[in-house]
């Protein structure tokens, strides 16, 4: 099974290294049409995962679908194999569904990018090195928390009914309070950066550190990339180390991806405890979550109902994690395939009520 993980992540470090070093090596403003392009190169990889997963998990490659799962209520004994807790058919409907919750609430999560970036200000052309890094440090957290919570629910089957009810109140909590703006500014890693780190008053390519009195530490500041951070890049010593604004915007990137976790690790759990398919659903989820920022950042104003939708959805996989065993015996096995197509239906009711909502106005 670790030779299963190794290959996935093998995988994943190749995409990245292609996007960063071979498209996007250079900066550049990220297009509407070059964003949609990407979106579809990312989601159609994640669909075509599915591929991979009926295929391995029928044929338990590596021990696929061997692994303890309680999302399963009755695990089959296949003679040769010993108790299959996932084949290749239940396996690839739950990778599926949450794929599905977690694009969705990856999308909640552009939201907020959008906001940080308003706030510091950051150019266009920079965005997408913010987001590649940002990514690729919520895939290290999401992976450690993954396992954290997998060992959890293994060790303490009671567990699923506290994450159960962790959604529930929070999917509550999105329909019911409203979301003021926040001020990155007191964010309290944003503090502690500048503890560690003078920060520069103005943007130094895409640099997140240079080094005072260096060529790149008196580059021309960005037209519009004012924010409010310390004064200190003429009064700093030369070769001191020197924050940029927009390694700022990537701490709050990264701190932001934390809390989006903290909802969004549990809802996974809720349709599956299979460690594999929990990671994989996760990564292939988050990689294509820049160019969906890029394609939707100027369309976000469009999908006022999107987070009524996401709340739902919440609430929907919470009252299924505490209930799994009776949902069960109520609708039969494929009960993780009705779920798959009711959050469907939530989530396109949602986009289409977002935009008569729109149509409405404009008209």
């Amino acid at each position: 099974m670790l030779w299963m993980y190794v290959g996935f992540l093998a995988l994943v470090l190749l995409l990245l290294a292609l996007d960063l070093g071979v498209f996007h090596r250079t900066a550049h403003v990220v297009s509407v049409r070059e964003a949609l392009g990407w979106s579809a190169f990312w989601i159609g990889l994640g669909l075509a995962f599915t591929v991979f997963i009926y295929v391995g998990y029928e044929r338990h490659w590596l021990g696929l679908g061997l692994t303890p799962d309680l999302m399963t209520v009755a695990p089959q004994a296949v003679e040769g194999v010993g108790l299959v807790y996932n084949d290749g058919a239940s396996a690839a409907t739950k990778y599926l569904t949450g794929y599905l919750v977690e694009k969705s609430l990856a999308v909640d999560n552009i939201f907020v990018i959008a906001m940080l970036f308003g706030f510091f200000a950051v150019p266009a052309m920079y965005q997408h090195r913010v987001l590649f890094w940002g990514i690729v440090g919520a895939l290290l957290m999401r992976g450690a928390m993954i396992a954290v919570g997998a060992q959890l629910i293994q060790r303490f089957s009671w567990i699923i009914y506290v994450f159960g009810a962790f959604l529930i109140a929070t999917g509550i909590k999105m329909l019911l309070l409203k979301t003021d703006e926040v001020d990155p500014s007191r964010n309290p890693l944003v503090r502690l950066t500048r503890r560690l780190f003078p920060v520069s008053e103005r943007f130094h390519g895409q640099h997140f550190f240079v080094r005072a009195g260096s060529a790149s530490s008196h580059e021309a500041a960005t037209p519009g990339a004012a924010v409010e951070v310390d004064r200190v890049v003429e009064a700093a010593p030369a070769g001191t180390l020197l924050a940029t604004p927009l390694f700022l915007a990537l701490v709050m990137v990264e701190f932001t991806d934390v809390i989006f976790a903290v909802d969004s690790i549990p809802a996974i759990f809720a349709i599956t405890g299979d460690p594999f398919l929990v990671f994989t659903s996760n990564v292939f989820a988050i990689l294509g979550l820049r160019s969906l920022y890029f394609a939707l950042a100027g369309m976000i104003d469009e999908f006022r109902y999107l987070k009524v939708s996401l709340a739902l959805v919440l609430m929907l996989v919470g009252i299924k994690m505490m209930t799994h065993v009776w949902l069960k015996e109520l609708v039969g096995q494929y009960f993780n395939l009705y779920l798959l197509a009711v959050v469907l239906f939530i989530l396109a009711a949602g986009v289409v009520a977002s935009l008569l909502a729109t149509r409405r106005e404009r008209g």
